[in-house]
């Protein structure tokens, strides 16, 4: 194991980037969260860039949910209570005050309280997602708009489908594999394997109550029962994107999942897109991939982690066959320094990050190096998740520059399927939840111990 002198006389690379061309179950134990030292947050620089390109859009989107402040929205994304008069009156309210957040003209960027009196916001009637404040906009901005309508379309009906999911009307299926671990390499295999069960499944939500009562309230027509259940099958997608993709990086890195006491994954920068509605059964299908695993634990390490996820650092062994879901908020070389290295927290065999985002900005970078840089030198198992080719291409370019061993990357066969809209851009080309992926493990330089200690001691 390496010496905390390694990872403490790291020194942030330089800035420019040379231009490189690549070839290419579940036991929930409630606890409080330990706070850790604070660092740059990835939701924080995101809302606040909302208003990059629709100036006010910020402002627009607290006054709609009826809150005071962007510490306010943070409280209540993680899982807290608000303290002003967050809250609606009705379903159908609030479903119209959640539509308002997207009412702007898409072309000139104008929000309501900058059109006249002769104008109004009217969306596309194709997609029902973008908007408009008059024909001309609509004209100008039509050869944008087409390349992404049919997929902006989806968009509109998951982002409302989304809330069965929210008040658990929408429980995902799961149980044992009736195939081979190994047959089932994609979408395609997994949603084959399910077959008859998972139709039975989502007929039965089609025809629930709750799904009654979401269309009685969105104020819109209600799609087709194919369309619906398309939805169902992205949103399906989504959530179990993350576990298995987990499982992909444990199976290419040959992690052995049998060993006596279980095995640790940590997810490192991880948000409430992670933390905030995980339910127990979420992260079952990681356990059916690896049957006759000897126990899972997860733990999700970030800043911006939810309030009330579960916290254990015990390094106690798991039962046979169960899976531990976890966290910790603060940065990881923190949590590594405090929890790994005092023995608190057990060693871990796969560490995993979607969508870092250290490639897009200089603070994220910044927050991410010593991460990085501690994960390369100890040898660990890591894995990767990014949107698009572009941000694979910046991700592979940055950490050849560090020198990691990358192991292999490449498309994700468990991509969310579901498209996800830029907030403030919505013309932009929708992209995918780990879309791509990323390992690496140790360094490409391959020194000995003796070596590298005079590499660090040297500086770099």
């Amino acid at each position: 194991m390496a010496p905390r002198s390694r990872r403490r006389r790291h020194r942030k690379p330089p800035s420019s980037v040379a231009p490189i061309i690549m070839t290419p179950t579940t036991i929930v134990t409630p606890m409080p969260l330990t706070p850790s030292k604070p660092g740059p947050s990835i939701d924080t620089l995101g809302f606040f860039s909302l208003d990059d390109n629709v100036p006010g859009l910020s402002q627009l989107i607290l006054q709609k949910l009826n809150m005071k402040s962007y510490e306010e929205y943070k409280l209540v994304v993680d899982g807290g209570t608000p303290v002003s008069g967050f809250g609606f009156r009705c379903p159908q309210e609030m479903f119209q005050r959640m539509e308002d957040t997207f009412r702007f003209c898409a072309h000139c960027r104008v929000l309501p309280s900058g059109l006249s009196d002769s104008k109004v916001l009217r969306h596309c009637k194709r997609c029902r997602n973008v908007y408009y404040c008059g024909p001309e906009c609509q004209r100008s901005d039509w050869p944008a708009h087409r390349r992404v309508c049919q997929e902006l379309r989806l968009v509109a009906v998951d982002r409302l489908m989304e809330w069965l999911l929210v008040t658990g009307d929408f429980v995902l299926p799961s149980g044992p594999w009736p195939w081979p671990p190994e047959a089932v390499q994609d979408w395609d295999s997994w949603f084959s394997m399910k077959g008859l069960h998972l139709d039975a499944t989502l007929d039965a939500v089609l025809v629930s109550h709750a799904m009654t009562t979401l269309w009685a309230s969105v104020g819109r027509p209600r799609p087709d029962p194919d369309v619906l259940q398309g939805s169902l099958k992205r949103l399906l997608t989504d959530v179990l994107s993350r576990p298995l993709t987990l499982g992909l990086g444990l199976r290419a890195l040959e992690i052995d999942v049998r060993r006596i006491g279980g095995s640790t994954v940590h997810v490192v920068g991880a948000s409430h897109v992670e933390t905030f509605l995980t339910r127990p059964g979420d992260y079952d299908e990681l356990g059916h991939m690896f049957p006759g695993h000897l126990g899972l634990r997860v733990v999700m390490v970030g800043v911006d982690v939810a309030n009330g996820f579960s916290q254990s650092t015990s390094t106690s062994p798991l039962e046979p066959g169960t899976i531990q879901l976890s966290a910790h908020r603060g940065l990881y070389h923190d949590f590594w320094e405090e929890q790994v290295e005092t023995g608190q927290t057990d060693h871990p065999d796969l560490v995993a990050a979607f969508h870092p985002g250290f490639h897009s900005s200089p603070d994220l970078m910044e927050a991410w190096l010593p991460t990085l840089l501690l994960l390369r030198d100890y040898k660990i198992p890591t894995l990767i998740t990014v949107y698009s080719h572009q941000e694979l291409v910046s991700s592979l370019q940055i950490l050849v520059e560090l020198d990691t061993h990358i192991t292999a990357y490449g498309a994700n066969p468990f991509m969310s399927l579901k498209p996800e809209q830029v907030y403030s851009n919505p013309n932009k080309q929708p992209v995918y939840c780990s879309a791509y992926y990323i390992m690496f493990l140790g360094s490409s330089c391959q020194l000995d111990n003796s070596q590298l200690e005079e590499k660090v001691d040297g500086g770099i």
